[in-house]
C-alpha cells in the first residue's frame, strides 16, 4: 500500500535562505539543489524553498520512484525565515520542521544549553 513519509522520516531536511521563483518545479528546483550543493537530490532528504513574501513554500523530495513536490500557502500570515543565518543552505530538525510549518519561529526558539561537569556533588 501507499505510505505517506514524515519528516522524521528523512536524514535531512535543508531550507534553501534565499528567494526562489515559486514558478520554478521539480525541474527548476532540482537544479538550485545541484548549484547550491544542498545534498544528494535523490537521498532521504527534503528541500525547502520560499518565494520573497515567504508567504508559500515548496518541499521538493525523491520517494524511491520519483520526485515528489508538495506545497503550502498561507492566506494571511508568513513562515518565518532564517535571514540572519549567514549559511545559504540551513539545516533544520523534524521537529523544527513541524513548528515552521505551524508558524513558529525557530530561530528564536532556543532549548536549554547543555551542561558539562566533572562529577556529581
Amino acid at each position: 500500500g501507499c505510505q505517506v513519509k514524515r519528516p522524521e522520516d528523512f536524514a535531512g531536511i535543508f531550507i534553501h535562505k534565499d528567494r526562489v521563483d515559486m514558478r520554478k518545479s521539480i525541474n527548476g528546483l532540482s537544479e538550485i539543489v545541484q548549484e547550491e550543493g544542498m545534498g544528494e537530490l535523490r537521498g532521504p532528504y527534503l528541500f525547502v524553498f520560499a518565494g520573497r513574501r515567504k508567504s508559500n513554500i515548496k518541499v521538493l523530495y525523491w520517494d524511491k520512484t520519483g520526485f515528489a513536490l508538495w506545497q503550502k500557502r498561507l492566506e494571511e500570515a508568513r513562515f518565518p525565515w532564517p535571514k540572519k543565518n549567514p549559511e545559504a543552505v540551513v539545516k533544520l530538525t523534524s521537529e523544527q520542521f513541524a513548528w515552521l510549518l505551524d508558524g513558529y519561529d525557530v530561530w528564536k526558539v532556543k532549548p536549554f544549553e547543555k551542561v558539562d561537569f566533572a562529577q556529581v556533588c
